[in-house]
């Protein structure tokens, strides 16, 4: 019986998820307002597409890959509709005290996911750890405004982390090595 042979959805995910924070912490640094291109990227390539590579995950039994892709497209769509509910009607904006739990949670969340990566590589661990930082940043950032900029600074790094650990992943895979370093863990 052949073994069927799935593509690894993790570069699909990462992208998403790195391309999305750049543009988002770009906001958060203050080179442009909070428009429609972030939203946009929040509910299809940072929201949609990494549910879909959590699902793919799944099917290959990769139960990290699954909740990380899964519940980070979910936070994606959360986001949005955060910022666009109040702005339809439909509901009141959040108060600040309420967005400052969401992202503490989602911090711990991360922080906790980063013990997990601990068995990965290094380029996984990277990303994990600067995004636990980016949404404890951006718990404070609520309350000392300049703090928002520094954690835009943060969110681009850790943007592009991700973006560096997809490309990576694709280009060793083509070439059957690792062309791009990205901190393999030797098992002992």
């Amino acid at each position: 019986m052949n073994e069927v042979k799935y593509a690894n959805p993790a570069p699909l995910g990462l992208m998403g998820f790195g391309m999305t924070t750049v543009l988002l912490n770009l906001h958060n640094i203050g080179l442009y307002g909070l428009g429609s291109m972030i939203l946009a990227m929040g509910i299809f390539y940072g929201g949609l597409a990494q549910i879909l590579a959590g699902v793919m995950e799944f099917k290959k039994g990769n139960t990290f890959g699954t909740a990380a892709f899964s519940s980070y497209g979910l936070f994606w769509l959360s986001l949005v509709f955060l910022l666009v509910f109040p702005r339809l009607g439909w509901a009141p904006p959040p108060e600040r005290a309420s967005i400052a739990a969401y992202f503490f949670l989602w911090g711990l969340f991360t922080a906790l996911m980063s013990l997990a990566t601990l068995k990965h590589n290094k380029a996984l661990q990277t990303v994990f750890i600067s995004l636990a930082i980016l949404f404890f940043l951006l718990v404070i950032g609520l309350y000392i405004p300049i703090v928002t900029r520094i954690a835009g600074i943060e969110g681009v790094f850790c943007g592009f982390s991700a973006v560096y650990l997809a490309i990576a992943e694709i280009i060793n895979e083509a070439y059957n090595r690792e062309v791009l370093p990205i901190g393999i863990i030797k098992e002992s």
